[in-house]
């Protein structure tokens, strides 16, 4: 990746670990099976990308635009998301390992998260007004501060929220998901 913009472009098979790809634009252009786990994409800008069926593991996004960033089918562990640029800052995800990532304080309203695995993500102070949580594993997700205000839990399962930390007006769950915001009780539930 010699060029600094790209517009358009499909990346395919590409595998760059642990590389240093700073400062980069990338406009339209789509990510197939690539490989790009630990690598450095600080001060770069992706503008309506998809990444389908990518290793993104603990890459660096220091200063980076994720405008319209679709993410498919991807393994994104560890990511610090909130180190990323907050202009325009919107994304996608389906079918993907966001384990360890932390969104802390960004504003994410209306974010779509179908199918992914959200195991001791970090939500600490984020925005997240009408997010949707379709089947996600949410397991020791940490949610405090944090605008949940008209959002879908309706299918996501172990999560533990705590109502006092957190906005939850209109926010909406299944009776079967009313345990989750009862976790600091330490009550025992009984189906």
């Amino acid at each position: 990746m010699e060029e600094v913009y790209y517009y358009q472009e499909t990346f395919t098979k590409l595998v760059a670990i642990q590389q240093f790809l700073t400062n980069k634009e990338f406009d339209d252009c789509l990510f197939t099976n690539c490989d790009f786990a630990n690598s450095h994409f600080s001060s770069s800008s992706f503008t309506d990308c998809t990444f389908t069926d990518c290793n993104l593991s603990l890459v660096q996004l220091k200063s980076s635009g994720l405008k319209n960033v679709r993410f498919i089918n991807c393994k994104l562990i560890g990511i610090a998301f909130h180190e990323a640029d907050d202009f325009l800052f919107q994304v996608q995800f389906t079918d993907c390992v966001l384990d360890f990532a932390s969104f802390s304080y960004k504003k994410m309203p209306k974010t779509q998260f179908t199918r992914c695995s959200l195991k001791e993500v970090t939500f600490q102070g984020t925005q997240l007004q009408h997010a949707i949580f379709d089947d996600c594993d949410l397991q020791m997700t940490l949610f405090n501060e944090t605008n949940l205000s008209g959002a879908d839990f309706t299918s996501a399962r172990n999560f533990s929220l705590d109502p006092d930390y957190n906005n939850l007006k209109d926010a909406q769950f299944l009776v079967s998901g009313l345990a989750g915001l009862l976790t600091k009780y330490d009550l025992c539930i009984i189906p």
